[in-house]
């Protein structure tokens, strides 16, 4: 790193690259400036209320003034307005992913073979109803299924019964959906990032990545191959060591701390710009 580069510079060269694709995203989907700055301002005035408050004192809208460059006034109305962001959360994304991470791991829905079963729709108690109200909670049976058809994780045969296609639940189709992982997934990344910045040093997260540059392009569909198969059973093994400890608590009290915690992988890969031999 040149030692001339500030931190300050070097936080505004990192959030330029990091807005580039989000702002190529923003435009193929009609969003223009202006909304995203209003959407800006409320996560910035919600950030400083909540995440930068003094210990022991009220947050205050001068406080978040100050802290976000806005005007008092703009802060009052962001305050005063609905939150333009949706409240949902990704619960129903989750209950679906659960289902299909409980067919692939319960051997109550396992054939003789060990692998996921053909379940009946309705009857038996290793039938699809069976393993949703074990896995989902109170989330309706027919609209797991109806969202695991409609991505394509689960198929329906001639005979009726339905067959886990995928061990993950990944949106084939949904733009909402699609959208929502967007901001579930790249949120969690840059929080790692930061608490690393912040805590690195005393208590880090994993947080890696292997690249190559000028990869020959023709190598891709192997290496996409084999960077899916494994990264799906790496995932795998950490969801069943999860699962096994998920209840195990050092402590009998109920409201001993619960936290939500994973691990993410993805994949990427972007044409390299060609390199001009310097003139002589």
């Amino acid at each position: 790193m040149d030692p001339s580069i500030t931190a300050q510079r070097a936080l505004n060269i990192a959030v330029s690259r990091l807005l580039r694709p989000l702002c190529r995203l923003l435009l193929r989907h009609h969003v223009p400036f202006s909304a995203f700055e209003e959407l800006a301002k409320h996560v910035y005035v919600q950030t400083a209320l909540e995440d930068f408050g003094i210990p022991g004192k009220k947050p205050t809208l001068s406080r978040a003034s100050i802290l976000t460059g806005l005007t008092r006034k703009d802060v009052q109305r962001i305050v005063a307005e609905p939150e333009p962001l949706s409240s949902a959360t990704d619960d129903g994304y989750n209950r679906a992913a659960r289902v299909l991470t409980g067919w692939g791991r319960d051997a109550d829905f396992h054939g003789a073979d060990g692998l996921p079963a053909r379940l009946h729709p309705h009857d038996g108690e290793a039938s699809f109803t069976a393993l949703v109200r074990r896995y989902s909670g109170d989330m309706p049976v027919r609209a797991v299924l109806d969202e695991l058809l409609r991505v394509g994780a689960v198929r329906r045969d001639d005979d009726g019964r339905l067959e886990r296609v995928t061990a993950a639940y990944v949106p084939q189709t949904g733009q909402v959906e699609k959208l929502g992982i967007l901001g579930t997934d790249v949120a969690a990344l840059i929080e790692t990032i930061d608490h690393n910045l912040q805590h690195g040093a005393t208590d880090p997260r994993f947080q890696r990545k292997v690249m190559y540059r000028n990869y020959p392009a023709a190598r891709l569909p192997a290496f996409r191959k084999l960077s899916a198969a494994q990264s799906q059973a790496l995932l795998e093994k950490l969801d069943q060591w999860l699962s096994t400890h998920a209840d195990a608590t050092p402590s009998d009290d109920p409201a001993a701390p619960r936290m939500r915690l994973g691990v993410g992988i993805y994949y990427f890969e972007e044409p390299m710009a060609p390199e001009h031999p310097k003139e002589k």
